[in-house]
């Protein structure tokens, strides 16, 4: 997203109207992701936490309230007119944000506490190897949060709408899919529900 246009009205308008339409008339409100998202990663005071593609920095904002004056939040997206706009948008002190690739993060392993990557994971080029590196900077017992798309109905129905997800540039994941990856991954306690054409999970990695 390298227009300066997208990040401003991202948050008003393109979120809301796309993530409403996947996620269907049950799903979460986004007041309702942020707080799934910090039960789901455990925020404490004092937490180190990582949200992969921030983009204009919504959920790292969020995060960094739960993890307090003691923690630190680091929102890392690839666009810079997105981190221009989480820049502007951001004053406290326990927020960074870094510009980086989700498959190539620039952080030793171990450094986080949490990880979170909503509505983000699905249009990376390699999903798995980014959940590598998701895992590897976590430390052992840290938790991870992920919505992401969902392929739903019977399994002969899957094929179709991965390969429409495929047009449209994304990856559509199926129910079980992510839940094998992550606990392939070191991951236990895996919980998953479905929203639409959504899902979000959260896990945690084997102390």
């Amino acid at each position: 997203m390298r227009t300066r246009v997208v990040p401003l009205i991202y948050e008003r308008y393109w979120r809301p109207l796309l993530a409403g339409l996947a996620k269907g008339v049950t799903g979460p409100t986004t007041a309702q992701e942020y707080r799934l998202a910090r039960e789901l990663l455990a925020v404490r005071p004092g937490d180190t936490v990582l949200d992969v593609a921030c983009g204009p920095g919504n959920f790292t904002r969020e995060l960094a309230r739960a993890a307090g004056p003691d923690g630190l939040v680091v929102g890392l997206d690839a666009s810079p007119p997105m981190l221009e706009r989480a820049v502007a948008g951001t004053s406290a002190r326990n927020v960074a944000y870094v510009r980086g690739d989700a498959v190539e993060l620039p952080f030793s392993p171990r450094t986080f506490d949490a990880v979170c990557c909503f509505l983000a994971l699905n249009m990376f080029d390699e999903p798995f190897r980014a959940l590598d590196r998701m895992a590897g900077v976590l430390a052992p017992g840290g938790r991870i949060a992920i919505m992401t798309s969902c392929a739903r109905g019977p399994e002969p129905l899957h094929t179709p709408q991965r390969l429409v997800g495929a047009l449209a540039g994304m990856r559509v994941f199926t129910g079980s899919e992510l839940v094998y990856a992550l606990a392939d991954r070191g991951f236990t306690a895996i919980r998953r529900r479905a929203y639409g054409l959504t899902q979000i999970i959260g896990a945690r990695l084997t102390p």
